[in-house]
């Protein structure tokens, strides 16, 4: 599991996309996901640990497929993103 942390009666948990490569191929998962005929994605789901529902969901999109770890930075507000950009002129 890519990561996982807990708030109060929460747990917020990382779900990725497979690797497909040699090592992590014909898993398990990829029968299952096909059985039910689902999509693997890549995003945050928030469980509700006393009735093990999710009760929340965020999809990732785009370049990310992965998320390696899942930390609650508790009292924080207004959290921002910042992404990696090119400088005008070349470089970094």
């Amino acid at each position: 599991m890519p990561g996982c942390a807990f708030y109060g009666n929460f747990a917020v948990v990382g779900i990725s996309e497979p690797r497909h490569n040699k090592t992590f191929s014909g898993l398990a998962l990829d029968e299952k996901l096909h059985q039910k005929n689902v999509q693997p994605r890549c995003g945050l789901l928030v469980i509700d640990l006393k009735s093990g529902d999710i009760v929340h969901s965020l999809r990732i999109e785009g370049v990310v497929l992965e998320l390696y770890d899942v930390v609650a930075l508790l009292g924080v507000r207004r959290l921002m993103a910042i992404g990696f950009r090119r400088a005008k002129f070349g470089g970094w």
